[in-house]
């Protein structure tokens, strides 16, 4: 019972170990590519997206500053997303600050926020 074998990703015949899925690197390569775009793709973009909302935060905090006020306006003309952030931080108070990587921020009365430069 000689069973003809084909590769995965282009269909020509494989020649070789019994177990092997794919005629050459190239072919496992694309296979493997195709098969994890999207995730990648997922990944990529809300990295770029945290890495902007990063980089607004901390074009609003002065040199030599450790925070800073905007109002949600400015944020959002700047490209600013809410929905992205790395994590939270509560301080003993119960405010809640969201970062993106090392800069913070609080929501404040009236649409303003306060930004922060974070100590780690």
């Amino acid at each position: 019972m000689d069973q003809k074998r084909t590769c995965l990703n282009c269909g020509k015949p494989i020649q070789g170990r019994i177990d092997k899925k794919f005629c050459d690197d190239s072919c496992r390569n694309t296979y493997n590519n195709q098969l994890n775009a999207a995730e990648t793709n997922l990944i990529r973009n809300i990295n770029h997206l945290l890495k902007k909302n990063r980089n607004i935060l901390s074009m609003l905090i002065p040199e030599g500053e450790n925070l800073a006020k905007t109002n949600r306006e400015k944020l959002v003309r700047e490209g600013f997303n809410f929905k992205y952030f790395t994590h939270t931080y509560t301080n003993q108070k119960g405010n809640v600050y969201c970062y993106c990587y090392d800069f913070g921020y609080l929501p404040l009365e009236g649409d303003w926020f306060l930004i922060v430069r974070g100590k780690e």
